[in-house]
């Protein structure tokens, strides 16, 4: 599911307009983004959470050439699915 099909799926499950559907899947999205980037955690219950690993600069190989380069340190977001939903999916058949 990409997320045209899920603005198509919430306009269909409920009395919202495709704009209005549209509107909310994309505010959805910026409120998890910008939270992300506050480097605040987000969970939905039963769903997951998601959060920011922070990576240390580290000093790595270019496997083609053996050469040593400095990484710099980074963040990430991740994703932990949550109890319930990875239930529904292992019982799933």
């Amino acid at each position: 599911m990409n997320r045209s099909d899920l603005i198509n799926e919430l306009k269909n499950q409920t009395l919202l307009s495709r704009k209005d559907a549209e509107k909310f899947v994309e505010t959805f999205f910026d409120a998890i983004s910008d939270t992300l980037m506050k480097n605040d955690r987000v969970e939905i219950r039963g769903f997951g959470s998601f959060t920011v690993k922070k990576y240390k600069p580290y000093v790595g190989r270019n496997p083609k050439t053996g050469t040593k380069i400095s990484v710099p340190p980074k963040k990430l977001p991740f994703f932990k699915v949550g109890k319930e939903l990875k239930e529904m999916v292992d019982n799933e058949n």
